[in-house]
């Protein structure tokens, strides 16, 4: 069954919480294929017909897996995060198959640690992420938020006052704020991207770059 969907653009998850059922049925909306896997009966039937395949198998069993033709997948998700030692054996069966990149979700700093010393590509903290995330919305006047690494950002907020009515090369915003204007959305537009001659106005939001503390900083001029 699995080998239908054993290419590149078929994606695997392992474990069907509330994350993974989530993330499989948001990638299967997207147009991926997925074959779900669940050690619970009841979970497997309720996505019967939701997903490409949806299997009954134990994630840390490695024989069930290859019958699955795991190996085959590009790219598998391992959303376990409660049951931290089947969320370890379940990485560790995927890396030893040779899936090329396998994402999971841990529960907390030493989780992820193990997961990341076993060889894991990604290691995701869906709760601790957003709770960044939320953190940063509450406290300041940025719309939206999204942190990388090394404290690199891209905030969605509204523009100072002083920028509005003239061109972003004139109101020097990368000199003086030290951040980039990436994209503009205007009134009852989409995004578009944002070059040296565009010319804020007010009721616009602008898609900006930059540093965690140089992002909030220009964002607090709103």
């Amino acid at each position: 069954m699995a080998k239908h969907i054993g290419r590149a653009d078929g994606i695997a998850v392992l474990g069907l919480g509330r994350f993974g059922k989530s993330l499989a049925l948001e990638l299967e909306a997207d147009g991926a294929e997925v074959l779900g896997i669940d050690v619970n009966a009841k979970t497997v039937q309720s996505l019967a017909g939701r997903l490409t395949h949806v299997v009954e198998a134990d994630t840390t069993d490695e024989e069930a897996l290859r019958q699955l033709s795991i190996e085959s997948f590009d790219r598998a998700v391992v959303g376990i995060g409660s049951d931290i030692e089947s969320s370890v054996l379940t990485c560790s069966t995927l890396i030893g198959l040779g899936v090329a990149h396998v994402w999971a979700k841990a529960i907390s700093a030493s989780h992820a640690r193990i997961l990341t010393q076993l060889g894991v590509h990604h290691v995701v903290r869906p709760e601790h992420d957003m709770g960044k995330r939320v953190a940063h919305l509450v406290r300041g006047r940025m719309l939206d938020y999204i942190e990388f690494d090394d404290g690199y950002a891209i905030v969605r907020t509204n523009p100072p006052q002083d920028i509005v009515g003239i061109p972003l090369a004139e109101s020097r915003v990368r000199s003086r704020f030290n951040v980039t204007v990436v994209g503009i959305k205007q009134a009852g537009k989409g995004f578009t991207h944002a070059t040296p001659e565009t010319v804020v106005a007010y009721g616009d939001s602008l898609a900006v770059s930059g540093t965690r503390r140089d992002v909030e900083r220009f964002s607090d001029q709103a």
